[in-house]
């Protein structure tokens, strides 16, 4: 009896509980989104002269606008910012209202989209990509790249066609930052720049479309975002060092050293060299101490420090990097650019990804460099890889390696990507010197550890070439340089 009085009420509780569940609406899928108006660059839910206004600005001055601002530009959502974008918006801003504007609009200039097809609801995981620039603008008629001005960009089709549209939006965009700084440039930039643009202009004419996309995302980081004004000779010749270790690489003295014709000495005196001409650091590779000096109270402080910025990083904002990695067709084509296993012997592939990477970590944390590297360093770390006694296999993954493609190639994993942030982030901390002669203690453990052998020598040199790319490039960058 007593046994019925509990049964009975839990099924009738059960069974209110499922009526309950199958009657009653419940969220069953949990997104988040925002509905824009293509169109409405002022974000007032209205489409006015004040939108027309804006979009004549945008048309003169395309990247400085922001990717959302842009997104709304491509009225028929062909993922290009083009003539009939423009004759539909500005259709679209005389009369006010969509359904009018499809019924009025001239049968001879095409079709109008239909008014619900101006409206897009974006959640908040998808990334926002910017649209190609396909406008012909007067400022080509000033480029450097003497090809733009009469450049074909509908020309081919398929992947080829991509290649060339984006080709014209990098120069078109290389262009524009170009021209609000030839005037401030220095003359080794000016100089510079003088020869990444021959560069272009060379390809361009070789038909070398993929290189040239490459080289054009270069300089247009370079333009917009670059600048040695203010540095010290140490930080503007560390690309000069970085350049004639890849030369080394190549050198008969190391050809010698991996036939075993000559000893490890003579490859850390060729190294020393550059050391003491380039950058004026005169030491001696074989007698460097260990990487960290334990009495020092200052290295724990700056190590707490790091550990703040790192664990800044929430999970929204790793996102946004997630989807930057995954989705961003500029940092695609960058990290699409790999090599054979072992063939990348000078670390061409990886520097302008990180760059790439890096600037869209500062973006998030607004200009925080700290917070920037932090960020990364959460993203591209491998958890506990230090314990020595788990198995391999059984270490936890980095969040990069399981949800991004990392530059570089398939031997390198994220250890040059590690290299990179982390030794351009101590130099925030320390001096870009002390960062650099920390990074050659780190790696002289590991190449000591390991005997020098031909092999070890070679990551000793492509981790110090990281190093240096990373430390350059973080003390460098200014996101703000160009566009606020």
């Amino acid at each position: 009896m007593k046994a019925k009085r509990i049964i009975y009420p839990v099924i009738a509780a059960a069974a209110i509980v499922l009526i309950v569940y199958f009657t009653i609406p419940v969220n069953r899928v949990n997104i988040h989104s925002q509905l824009i108006m293509l169109g409405d660059l002022n974000g007032d839910n209205r489409w006015d002269e004040m939108d027309r206004s804006l979009l004549v600005d945008f048309i003169e001055d395309p990247f400085s606008f922001d990717s959302l601002t842009a997104l709304k530009t491509d009225a028929n959502r062909n993922g290009f910012t083009d003539e009939e974008d423009i004759a539909l918006l500005n259709h679209l801003y005389g009369s006010g209202d969509p359904y009018e504007a499809c019924t009025n609009f001239p049968r001879t200039s095409g079709i109008f989209p239909r008014p619900r097809e101006l409206f897009r609801y974006i959640p908040t995981t998808e990334y926002i990509q910017r649209p190609l620039y396909l406008l012909k603008n007067t400022v080509s008629a000033s480029s450097p790249l003497a090809y733009v001005s009469g450049y074909d960009f509908a020309g081919g089709s398929g992947y080829l066609g991509q290649l060339r549209a984006e080709i014209y939006s990098e120069s078109l965009r290389f262009t524009f930052a170009y021209r609000k700084r030839r005037g401030i440039l220095s003359r080794s930039e000016s100089e510079d720049f003088g020869i990444k643009i021959d560069r272009c202009n060379h390809l361009y004419r070789s038909g070398d479309y993929y290189t040239l996309l490459l080289n054009l995302i270069g300089i247009v980081e370079d333009a917009e975002t670059m600048s040695v004004e203010n540095q010290p000779a140490f930080v503007n010749n560390l690309l000069v060092f970085r350049n004639h270790l890849r030369e080394l690489l190549e050198s008969p003295v190391y050809e010698k050293f991996n036939r075993g014709e000559v000893k490890y000495e003579t490859v850390f005196a060729e190294m020393e060299r550059h050391l003491s001409r380039d950058l004026d650091i005169t030491i001696s590779l074989g007698g460097q101490k260990a990487p960290r000096e334990f009495t020092n109270p200052e290295n724990y402080s700056e190590r707490a420090e790091w550990q703040f910025w790192k664990s800044t990083a929430d999970r929204k904002e790793i996102m946004q990097l997630l989807l930057y990695a995954q989705y961003d067709g500029r940092y695609l084509r960058s990290s699409a650019k790999t090599s054979v296993k072992n063939e990348d012997i000078g670390l061409q592939n990886h520097n302008l990804p990180m760059i790439l990477l890096f600037r869209e970590a500062m973006r998030i944390n607004n200009g925080n460099k700290k917070a920037a590297v932090g960020m990364i360093d959460e993203a591209v770390r491998i958890p506990f890889s230090w314990i020595k006694i788990i198995p391999r296999e059984k270490l936890p993954r980095s969040i990069a390696l399981e949800n991004f493609l990392l530059p570089g190639n398939k031997e390198d994993g994220s250890d040059k990507s590690r290299h990179w942030n982390v030794f351009g982030g101590i130099s925030l901390y320390k001096s870009p010197e002390e960062s650099l002669v920390l990074g050659l203690r780190r790696e002289m453990a590991d190449l000591r550890r390991d005997e020098y052998t031909p092999e070890a020598m070679t990551e000793f040199i492509r981790d110090t070439i990281a190093n240096l790319n990373g430390i350059y490039h973080v003390v460098v960058l200014d996101a703000s340089l160009v566009y606020k």
